[in-house]
């Protein structure tokens, strides 16, 4: 196994505690079930939010999914002109057996728009 970083990001339509949980705890359902990562397997997830998002810190939802032997760190995003609006992303390290191009990335919602290399 080796050391891995796999990213993903979604959105939330309104600045609202419950929103921005119940979207994170999707994001990283889906994150991890994409690439078969168990939780004991996880090292640290670091979030960012845009600055339009402060009714709660995404880490609650890896929190209350029991991630909780996991490093977590909550930042701002950088206000770029134009960005996407209600963003939730995270960096997840953890370890795989994968290669980095057998890694998938996660993008849901309007942030889905980030990466449209990525399928699906």
């Amino acid at each position: 196994m080796r050391l891995c970083a796999i990213r993903g990001a979604t959105s939330v339509e309104r600045d609202e505690a419950d929103e921005i949980i119940s979207a994170t705890t999707a994001l990283l359902a889906e994150m991890l079930g994409r690439n078969d990562i168990r939780p004991d397997e996880l090292v640290s997830l670091i979030f960012t939010a845009t600055p339009d998002l402060v009714a709660e810190f995404p880490a609650v939802a890896a929190r209350r999914l029991g991630l909780s032997g996991v490093a977590l760190m909550c930042a701002a995003e950088i206000p770029v002109a134009g960005a996407t609006p209600r963003c939730v992303r995270v960096l997840a390290h953890c370890y795989s057996r994968r290669t980095n191009d057998q890694l998938r990335h996660v993008y849901l919602g309007a942030a889905k728009q980030l990466r449209t290399d990525l399928p699906e």
